[in-house]
């Protein structure tokens, strides 16, 4: 691990250091070409080529869709705890139609309906992530979503994890097929002989599955581009040190690229931390993937202040924050950018990631400075409603027309104006016949 104190005479341009974006790479972008194009041409065949190139099993495209049903598991209360908290949550969230009339007399308003068929990506990789499928399709379930399509890697054995399986039912998925990477991200864009394309696609996945959502955007609406996990832990030395210690590596223990970053106003206190994740740290199963983020992505930093934390806070845009201090509420109230805030020694991001209500999708990468993350209204279009009579039309034309001239589109007032016989409105019409 890194340790900066504000006293470092390095300690401002370490600090910048941090301020990382999500840079293009080349070979990443170049494979995801590759292979968006090959599945457009050649549909399943290359589905299933490039499936099993990467580490998948053998498979034919009538295998691709997965039509078992999931048994009540051992874990069917937990999954509908989270469910029954997330839906509750989004439902909450829900965006609901309405109209008002202005001040020239014409309805206008805004309607909002749910997307007809949504394509939802389910990373299978290091962990099955079936908080994933409760905290994406959830959403798309609360919305009124139809068609809720699935893709999800498979294992060797070309089966999907049972509790997986069964998150995904509960949440409303009505199509599930086993494809991942950045072939299952073309599939739902483009279509395949098998999986018809969806109107918007959703969910994390690695690099190759983000750039692959980068490059379908435009003939596809694409939620956000969520990278590898990130927490940022301010405190001061009220907190406990073995709690910061068990979010850091929590966090950590997704492994390659996540970030991990303590400050703090107590030296006390960071030294504490620091012997607290040595000691943690042997307890815990995922040792490679910790170790590695561990020697690369963590950093413990030492302030003058909280409100120097704050500001490094907003910088830095995490996607989770948790803050554990005296004036925790104050210091909560002055972040602008982080994806999600945890407040207090009790409020450990782990529930967030599992159980809370709000979906645990979010910004990484310092995209929370302009994006937030996954809410059930990405699940609804938003359509605008205008609706004038003759009345709001008449009091409306002075200024059509106005705007018509000074843009030059007389066509514009044109069309407001024939709708009333205005003078000079349109050319002499010839008589119609009888």
């Amino acid at each position: 691990m890194k340790i900066l104190r504000y006293d470092d005479p390095d300690f401002s341009s370490e600090l910048r250091r941090l301020q990382r974006r999500a840079e293009p790479q080349p070979e990443v972008e170049a494979t995801v070409r590759e292979i968006l194009a090959a599945v457009r041409e050649r549909g399943d065949a290359a589905l299933l080529e490039y499936g099993e190139r990467f580490g998948g099993p053998r498979l034919s495209a009538g295998e691709l869709r997965v039509t078992a049903s999931s048994a009540p598991s051992a874990a069917r209360g937990a999954l509908e705890a989270a469910h029954a908290n997330v839906r509750a949550f989004a439902e909450r969230s829900l965006r609901e139609s309405w109209t008002m009339q202005n001040a020239q007399g014409a309805i206008v308003g805004e309607r909002f309906d749910p997307f007809q068929r949504v394509g939802i990506y389910v990373p299978g990789g290091t962990a099955p992530l079936v908080s994933t499928a409760i905290m994406t399709c959830t959403l798309a379930q609360a919305a009124g979503c139809p068609q809720i399509v699935v893709t999800t890697p498979s294992g060797p054995d070309g089966q999907i994890n049972a509790a997986l399986l069964e998150a995904l039912h509960l949440s409303g998925a009505t199509e599930i097929y086993q494809v991942g990477g950045a072939q299952a991200i073309a599939a739902l864009a483009f279509g395949t002989e098998t999986i018809r394309p969806v109107q918007k696609i959703f969910g994390p996945g690695n690099a190759y599955v983000v750039e692959a959502k980068r490059q379908v955007f435009g003939p596809v609406a694409i939620d956000l581009l969520p990278g590898p996990s990130e927490i940022l832990v301010l405190a001061d030395e009220t907190a406990d040190a073995a709690f910061v210690a068990a979010d850091l590596l929590a966090q950590a223990e997704h492994g390659k690229g996540s970030l991990m970053l303590f400050v703090t106003d107590s030296e006390w206190l960071l030294e504490q931390v620091e012997r607290c994740i040595a000691a943690q740290l042997g307890a815990l199963s995922r040792q490679e993937h910790l170790a590695g983020v561990l020697e690369h992505g963590a950093t413990l930093v030492l302030v003058r202040s909280l409100s120097e934390g704050v500001t490094i806070a907003n910088e830095f845009a995490p996607e989770h924050l948790s803050i554990v201090a005296a004036e925790q509420e104050t210091l909560g109230a002055r972040i602008q950018t982080a994806g999600a805030i945890f407040l207090g020694r009790y409020s450990p991001v782990a529930v967030g990631d599992f159980l809370a209500g709000p979906s645990h999708t979010l910004p990484t990468g310092g995209a929370g400075r302009s994006f937030p993350g996954l809410t059930v209204e990405m699940f609804q279009r938003r359509t605008s409603i205008v609706q004038l009579d003759e009345e709001a039309l008449k009091k409306s034309v002075p200024t059509v027309a106005a705007f018509a001239a000074l843009e030059g589109l007389d066509a514009h007032g044109r069309s407001a104006m024939i709708r009333l016989g205005l003078r000079n409105a349109v050319p002499d019409e010839p008589a119609r016949p009888d």
